[in-house]
């Protein structure tokens, strides 16, 4: 392979998916010249550990940087510890609480443990920028800010909508794309990965750059995976979010109930099919001759044998065709204990009994999916939450078609 089919190769693998690349000629520049000088280009990825789980959404950008990977470049994976005490404005309508730098670093400890799910540990190299943020003085603070405006940081629409509202902004969140944008500054960085949320913070980074001398970073966004109701973010809040942690059922489940819509996204977000064989799929899905949910289980397999392996996939298939196909109970439903403390003369509230199997994260999400119709307890829809039941031993909880929980009380 010639050298310019091979970066017309990379720039094809690098392109799969990508929502907005700033830009595509500096791209092709840096990849040459990185050839030339036979060296890997520094890809960068910042992660604030302000949550504790990464869910699949999250995972978009971190495939794209395991092809970066892939096609022999380094890939900086950069946990903001020390901007995670801030956490992120972008997208806000109000100041976020800060985080201590205890429950920054727990997040960070969990961040680690699954992201390395998908990249290659011994091809990633980990960094925190408190390594450089927590060693500048305020002279060193007052230079950096120096290096941008007020009217620029008024520019990005989070901060005018506030401003403009009468909504307080701290100081310190026009500090959160100053530092963010430094990290490229002390990494060097080749290219910067993120979502469309990022863009502004992303382009800081390349402002910065120049400002202290350095080649403008390429910025790469990725698109905002769509969850399970394929019309909102996927986002562990709305509860419509696969866990990479979740169990290998549940996380086949889940999959066979995306809309038809998303399978081609999905399967160009979250696996590795070749881009042949993705095309094949987008077209047979466009055509008719691949049938939405033979693709559908195709997709569920594969994502289950990422994060877990083929057997366990197959497994998780037939579990599947059993209880869904087949109307039978799951094989092995959870156990949950329930005090018998907290009942009323043997009653209890519909709405914090579906909440006290873990099911749903919290009493609001329990309101909705009664709401909604999705709550089965041994078999009967409840869709009413000012009911107070009879709670028994053995009693099973069902949420949706995939999400069981059996009732023992102590």
């Amino acid at each position: 392979m010639s050298s310019e089919s091979g970066i017309e190769k990379q720039l094809q693998i690098i392109k799969r998916g990508v929502t907005e690349l700033i830009s595509e000629d500096e791209l092709e520049d840096k990849l040459k010249e990185a050839q030339k000088e036979d060296r890997p280009l520094k890809v960068k990825l910042g992660l604030d550990p302000t949550a504790p789980d990464i869910h699949l959404g999250h995972t978009v950008v971190l495939q794209k940087l395991k092809q970066f990977q892939d096609l022999g470049h380094e890939v900086i994976l950069l946990i903001g510890d020390f901007t995670g005490r801030i956490g992120d404005p972008s997208g806000k309508s109000k100041t976020r609480p800060q985080l201590t730098e205890e429950e920054v670093m727990e997040n960070a400890k969990t961040y680690q443990e699954q992201i390395f799910k998908v990249l290659d540990p011994d091809k990633t190299r980990l960094v925190f920028n408190s390594e450089w943020l927590g060693e500048m003085d305020f002279a060193d603070v007052l230079n950096l800010s120096s290096k941008y405006t007020v009217a620029r940081m008024l520019e990005r629409e989070d901060f005018s909508n506030r401003y403009e509202n009468n909504q307080s902004i701290g100081v310190h969140e026009f500090f959160y794309p100053l530092m963010q944008g430094y990290d490229s500054v002390a990494i060097e960085a080749d290219v910067e990965l993120g979502g469309t949320d990022q863009k502004f913070n992303l382009l800081v980074g390349r402002r910065l750059q120049k400002e202290y001398g350095q080649d403008p970073q390429v910025i790469l966004m990725m698109p905002l995976l769509e969850g399970l109701d394929g019309e909102q973010k996927m986002s562990k809040s709305l509860g419509n979010y696969i866990g990479i942690d979740d169990d290998p059922n549940d996380m086949y489940g889940k999959v066979m109930s995306i809309p038809d819509k998303l399978l081609g996204r999905y399967f160009e977000l979250l696996t590795d099919v070749s881009l042949e064989e993705l095309e094949e799929i987008k077209n047979g899905l466009s055509s008719g001759e691949l049938h939405p949910m033979e693709t559908k289980k195709r997709l569920a397999e594969t994502i289950v044998a990422k994060y877990y392996d083929e057997t366990t996939a197959k497994k998780a298939a037939r579990e599947f065709e059993r209880v869904f196909k087949d109307g039978e109970l799951p094989e092995d439903i959870p156990q949950v204990e329930l005090s018998s403390d907290r009942l009323e003369d043997g009653e209890l509230w519909i709405v914090k009994l579906v909440a006290a199997t873990g099911l749903v994260d919290s009493n609001s999400q329990a309101r909705r999916m009664i709401k909604q119709g999705a709550v089965k307890i041994d078999g009967e829809k409840y869709d009413k939450m000012n009911l107070d039941l009879e709670v028994e031993d053995g009693m099973i909880i069902q949420i949706g078609k995939k999400r069981f929980a059996e009732i023992i009380l102590d």
